[in-house]
C-alpha cells in the first residue's frame, strides 16, 4: 500500500521539535488531495523525513491522534482519519506551520481575484502602492458544505505572477506564498477581535445580521521586515476558537 507523502519543513530550534512536526504534518493532512492515500509512513520513516528522533516523532503523532486526525493500529500502521473534524482549536507557539495548519482543511471557493486599490485601513502596510493583488475566498466545511469563514488577501503585486489560482483553492495563502511563490517569510502578526456581522459577511456565512463573528487580521512579513500579504478573515463565532499557549523556556 502506498503511503501518504507529507510536506517538508525547515525546523526552528527555538521551538519544540515535536510541536513543529505535528503542525507541519497536520497541515499536510488537511491540505491533502482526496486521491492521496490514507496510510502514513512508519514512525521511523517520518522521523527520517523530518530529521528528528523517533521519540520526537511519536510525541508529534500523539498530538494528532488526540485531536482525532489520525488513528494508530498495532501492526497495521497509522492512518489519516477521513472523517476527522477540521475546526479544532490550534495551539499557536510561534510557528508559521501552525498558521498554515489553522487555515487548512476547508473546501475553498475563489470568489474574486485581480488588482484592487489598497484599502485605507491597510495603507500603512503598503507604503507607496496604490494597488495590490487581491483574492477573496469563501471556505466551507468539507462534510456539511456550511460556510465557516471568508478571507480577503492583499498581496504585493510582484508576487501575483507566482500564485496559481488552483493552489489557492487547495492551500492557504501562507503556504502558497512560502512553498510555491518562494517568499521568504520571517514572521506573521495576528490580531483577533470580536465584531458583529456586516451585511456581506452575514450573507456569505449564512448567519443573522449583527451576529458575533471573529475578525482576524494577519500580516505576513519577509526577512527585510516588509509586508508581503495582509489577510482579513471573518470567522463564524460559533465555529472557531483561537488558543495561544505560552510555555516557559
Amino acid at each position: 500500500m502506498t503511503s501518504f507523502a507529507p510536506d517538508s519543513i525547515v525546523l526552528n530550534r527555538k521551538l519544540p521539535l515535536w510541536y513543529q512536526v505535528s503542525q507541519s504534518l497536520r497541515a499536510s493532512i488537511l491540505g491533502r488531495s482526496p486521491r492521496d492515500p490514507l496510510r502514513l509512513p512508519t514512525e521511523e520513516q517520518l522521523a527520517g523525513h523530518y530529521g528528528v528522533s523517533v521519540l520526537t516523532m511519536r510525541q508529534a503523532l500523539k498530538e494528532l491522534e488526540d485531536e482525532g486526525l489520525i488513528t494508530r493500529h498495532r501492526r497495521r500502521g497509522t492512518f489519516i482519519e477521513p472523517g476527522a473534524l477540521r475546526g479544532a482549536p490550534v495551539r499557536l507557539l510561534g510557528s508559521v506551520d501552525a498558521i498554515v495548519a489553522q487555515q487548512s482543511g476547508m473546501t475553498t471557493e475563489l470568489l474574486e481575484h485581480g488588482t484592487a486599490p489598497v484599502p485605507a485601513e491597510l495603507a500603512e502596510y503598503f507604503p507607496g502602492l496604490a494597488e495590490t493583488a487581491a483574492y477573496h475566498r469563501l471556505r466551507s466545511d468539507e462534510k456539511t458544505g456550511e460556510p465557516t469563514n471568508h478571507a480577503r488577501n492583499y498581496v504585493r503585486p510582484e508576487l501575483a505572477d507566482r500564485i496559481d489560482l488552483e493552489d489557492l483553492r487547495r492551500w492557504p495563502m501562507t503556504k502558497v506564498l512560502r512553498d510555491v511563490a518562494g517568499a521568504d517569510i520571517s514572521r506573521i502578526t495576528d490580531t483577533v477581535e470580536a465584531r458583529l456581522a456586516d451585511p456581506e459577511t452575514a450573507r456569505l456565512l449564512r448567519v443573522p445580521l449583527l451576529s458575533p463573528i471573529l475578525h482576524y487580521t494577519g500580516i505576513t512579513y519577509d526577512t527585510d521586515g516588509e509586508p508581503l500579504d495582509v489577510a482579513v478573515i471573518h470567522y463564524r463565532g460559533d465555529r472557531f476558537s483561537f488558543t495561544v499557549t505560552l510555555e516557559a523556556t
